[in-house]
């Protein structure tokens, strides 16, 4: 587990340990989804809270092996499928996260496009360690050509196809939101009022924290510790995609994970983006909302978080200005007060 991943899950759950009085605070970690996760439960007794966070965990750990991009999952046997040009049997809850996606694809206006992860994995991402090699031209521009896209897919009586076999599916930036929404319904399901659920810098907050809210951070995408702080309300969850955690360098240039779909390389010119949701899909939309609005870049990124329907975002680009929204600036707390900021409408 890399020290990265450590201290982002150091300042997302900045100021937990800071208990007031004795009230119970019960904490569990694991590692899914490629990442490092905690569940944190207050207030609740031991019994109760560990029941609570290992449904929680096997519920993480279905949802791992059934949405794996690369490794044998029910997903990765439909893409097999469609590189085939076959189609697939597939579940009828991939069914229902299938048109979702396609939705919210489309709501984006293909920005968030989970249908190019063969260009993911071109570019070498599809695996736990990253080599620093560049893919050969032609064949990112064969990927391009293709535009492969989530309204290719069909889905008819449980079974799914592709008319475009470069389609393959990678629900990278859905999973880890979708997992949050069901850890909340099962937490609420058994009783539990007062929760944080931290997935790789994914947050989604139940109650309180004692008498006050949860208090989280959002990782400083080249320095170690938090950029800000804020205080996650009941029902809100936060979503940060950023260019720091997968990525390689090749000279003085980074790669990251996140692709343009329209050129088929790694986004430049952005560090991070964080959206604040709330709602019955906040997990969701805390996942999905950043991809958008981080490949859209610095030029056009109010634009896409409006076609989100995302009001409180923030964005640093490449020079490390932060560009956030006024509703977003209400809630944060910067740690450097002599950070550079610019607030959009």
């Amino acid at each position: 587990m890399t020290t990265l991943i450590r201290s982002l899950f150091l300042f997302a759950v900045l100021l937990l340990a800071a208990c007031e009085g004795k009230a119970p605070l019960y904490q569990e970690q694991g590692y899914v989804f490629g990442t490092l996760v905690e569940v944190s439960v207050y207030g609740e007794t031991d019994q109760l809270a560990k029941q609570a966070v290992r449904e929680v965990m096997q519920e993480f750990q279905r949802l791992h092996d059934m949405l794996h991009a690369w490794q044998a999952s029910e997903l990765s046997e439909m893409n097999a499928g469609f590189a085939q040009g076959e189609s697939a049997a597939i579940s009828s809850e991939l069914v229902t996260i299938l048109h979702d996606v396609t939705k919210l694809s489309e709501q984006s206006q293909g920005l968030f496009n989970p249908a190019i992860g063969g260009l993911v994995k071109l570019w070498g991402f599809h695996a736990d360690e990253f080599s620093p090699v560049q893919p050969d031209e032609k064949l990112i521009a064969e990927w391009v050509a293709a535009k492969p896209m989530m309204s290719d897919m069909s889905i008819v009586n449980g079974r799914a196809e592709s008319k475009n076999k470069f389609v393959q599916i990678d629900l990278g930036g859905y999973a880890k939101g979708y997992a949050l929404d069901r850890a909340s319904a099962l937490m609420r399901k058994l009783g539990i009022k007062n929760a944080l659920i931290n997935i790789g810098g994914n947050i989604l907050a139940l109650g309180k924290h004692g008498e006050r809210a949860w208090q989280v951070g959002i990782q400083h995408p080249r320095k170690s510790g938090a950029l800000a702080t804020l205080a996650l309300k009941d029902g809100e969850a936060i979503g940060t995609s950023g260019d720091y955690q997968r990525y390689f360098m090749l000279g003085s240039v980074r790669y990251c994970h996140l692709i343009n779909p329209d050129s088929g390389y790694p986004m430049q010119g952005v560090q991070s983006v964080t959206v604040l949701t709330r709602g019955a899909r906040a997990g969701v939309l805390s996942d999905v909302a950043s991809k958008p609005v981080f490949i859209a870049g610095a030029p056009n990124w109010i634009t896409a978080a409006k076609k989100m329907n995302v009001s409180e975002a923030m964005l640093v680009d490449g020079q490390g200005e932060v560009h956030l929204t006024a509703a977003m600036q209400k809630r944060l707390e910067f740690t450097d007060k002599f950070i550079r900021s610019k607030v959009e409408p």
